[in-house]
């Protein structure tokens, strides 16, 4: 098995999960500056220019796609994206793909068959399995994300799921979680803000649904916007140094490095300074 441990060390043990164009080159900066070891960009792009910029406006942070969409992007294509952007950055981007969901994508079928294919093209077109993270959840991609890429990128799951990935997973691949989390110590408020976006869309996608009741959740905990529970499983809140402690508990479960995304409407970047301070 390939000694992937310099790689996963290039992550860090924390991160930034935004959408593709959420942070200005300022941001992406001062994010590089305050420690984190890792920018994400999510959003499902058709090309890697957000990519770019957040590279061309930082010096050595990693940053990596959560995720390009195999539905909406030619495999070929983006290799060819890749290995421009390996030129120019040497060894700080990493290609996140998955399957996205069958809701948005007409074309959906056998996501396991179709992320396989789409691997056969990147090895094709030489984009190294080191360099490559999968979207996964379930037991089969999480072990496709061990056998033909760096690892895996979950997406909405709480440090149980983190725990059984690690074991699927094996010692030695990438486990990268992403975690949301509101800055706010009243309980009520911070669901407020928390609730809108774990609902929908995520709550009415079967792949996440069926994740979450895999490890437990019941349907009256999904049905009506989530139960406080699920809530706070899935979206840490309360002071920076309880945040904090929440999304550390994904690294307690397993995880190499976790990757935080700051809801609601205050500034983000403040609030992920004081995070990363503890």
């Amino acid at each position: 098995m390939a000694d992937n441990s310099a790689h996963i060390a290039r992550f860090g043990t924390h991160g930034v999960w935004g959408w593709f164009g959420k942070f200005s080159p300022d941001e992406a900066r001062t994010i590089e500056e305050l420690g984190y070891g890792t920018i994400w960009l999510g959003g499902s792009p058709k090309h890697l220019g957000p990519v770019r910029k957040v590279l061309d406006a930082t010096e050595h942070i990693t940053v990596a796609t959560g995720i390009v969409n195999i539905w909406n992007t030619d495999a070929a294509t983006i290799a060819g994206e890749y290995l421009e952007l390996e030129r120019d950055f040497p060894g700080r981007f990493y290609l996140g793909i998955g399957a996205g969901h069958p809701e948005a994508t007409a074309e959906y079928e056998k996501p396991y068959d179709a992320v396989s294919r789409y691997l056969d093209v990147l090895d094709e077109t030489q984009v190294p399995t080191e360099r490559r993270v999968l979207a996964a959840l379930g037991p089969r991609m999480l072990r496709l994300a061990a056998q033909r890429a760096l690892g895996a990128h979950p997406y909405l799951t709480p440090p149980a799921h983190t725990q059984i990935a690690r074991e699927q997973l094996g010692d030695h691949a990438l486990l990268a979680p992403e975690h949301k989390v509101v800055l706010d110590t009243d309980p009520e408020s911070a669901r407020a803000v928390g609730r809108p976006p774990v609902d929908r869309p995520y709550l009415h996608l079967a792949n996440y649904v069926s994740n979450l009741k895999r490890l437990g959740w019941t349907d009256a905990d999904i049905a009506d916007g989530g139960s406080d529970a699920l809530i706070d499983a899935l979206v840490a809140h309360g002071s920076a140094a309880s945040v904090r402690t929440q999304v550390d508990a994904h690294l307690t479960a397993g995880a190499d490095h976790v990757a935080v995304q700051v809801l609601g409407d205050g500034d983000p970047i403040a609030a992920l300074a004081e995070i990363i301070r503890g």
